[in-house]
Formats: structure tokens, C-alpha cells, sequence
């Protein structure tokens, strides 16, 4: 074999037990419970025909919860001591301890906004229509690999609508 020159894009026969559908596929993105072949998606067990997969799109999952009730307490806090420095009334004669306090007090919430978006990020959703019904096909917090999957599957709509055929361009050798 010649390490320096192109290989068409050939499917590989999958083994009948591992996969359960016998035919022909392509392992176009595969890492532990996730499969993209041209024929199917496969995650955690479930099984999605590539031909039943229509109108996909991306959204962004919720905020995660530690960090919406963190900045919420945080807020709840600058509150408080915003309440009882206007209880007092004169604000001129404060000590610098106090207007300390409530700078930190307002730090916090922006503080923990940053950090809980860095440590716990909103995740990348992949939704489609599946035999009539809107379904969460795929869920990561990692945009690389969502990035991946979503590709992959694209790329399998594609092999599909060419008939199982593979691209003119990319089965030509140029040399």
C-alpha cells in the first residue's frame, strides 16, 4: 500500500452481531456510546435511522442550575446590605468598611457568573424531527464534539440522498 497516495472512500461490511443491522456502513464518527454510520445514529442504545432523521438544528441548553441559584443568593445578598445601609439613612457619614462590603457584595454575583459559565457551560443540543416527532438527538457540553457528531450526521444525510453513492469529487484519484 502507498502511504502517499489518496484511497477512495470505501464502507466497511460491518460484523452482523456488533451493529444488528447487516448491511453495508461507513463508521463516519465513532467514540463510546456514539455511533455515526451511513445508515444510522447511534447513542446510549437508540437507534436513528439516518433516512427518518429530517430537520435538524442547534440550540443551547439551560444555564446550569448551581450557577443560576449561586448568582441568585449572591443577588439576594447585595439586597440585603443595599437594605440595610438605606435603613441608616445618611450615607455620608458610613466608614470605608461598609462601602468595602457592598463592592464585594456586588463583585460576587459577577464573579460567580464567569466561573459558573467556564466550569459548567450551557450544553450544545442537536434536535431533528424522527418519524413525525421533534426529539433531542444529541446532547454535549463540548462544542468539539457536538461539532463532530453534527457533521457526521449531516454527512451521512448526504450519502443518503445521493442514493448510497459516493461523491464523483471525492471517489476521483487526481494523479
Amino acid at each position: 500500500m502507498n502511504a502517499t497516495r489518496p484511497h477512495p472512500y470505501r464502507p466497511m461490511t460491518a460484523p452482523s452481531s456488533s451493529s444488528g443491522d447487516g448491511g453495508r456502513w461507513a463508521p463516519l464518527y465513532r467514540q463510546p456510546g456514539i455511533l455515526v454510520t451511513n445508515e444510522a445514529f447511534v447513542i446510549a442504545g437508540r437507534r436513528f435511522p439516518i433516512r427518518d432523521l429530517s430537520n435538524l438544528r442547534t440550540a443551547r441548553g439551560p444555564q446550569d442550575r448551581l450557577t443560576m441559584r449561586s448568582v441568585l443568593v449572591a443577588v439576594g445578598a447585595l439586597a440585603v446590605v443595599g437594605l440595610a445601609l438605606g435603613a441608616t439613612g445618611d450615607f455620608t457619614h458610613q466608614g470605608p468598611i461598609v462601602y468595602l462590603v457592598l463592592v464585594a457584595a456586588a463583585f460576587v454575583p459577577i464573579a460567580l457568573v464567569g466561573i459558573g459559565r467556564r466550569l459548567r457551560p450551557r450544553p450544545w443540543e442537536l434536535w431533528g424531527d424522527f418519524r413525525g416527532m421533534t426529539v433531542l438527538l444529541f446532547s454535549s457540553d463540548e462544542e468539539r464534539q457536538y461539532g463532530q457528531v453534527t457533521r457526521a450526521i449531516l454527512r451521512a444525510q448526504e450519502f443518503e440522498r445521493m442514493g448510497g453513492v459516493e461523491a464523483p469529487v471525492a471517489s476521483i484519484i487526481p494523479w
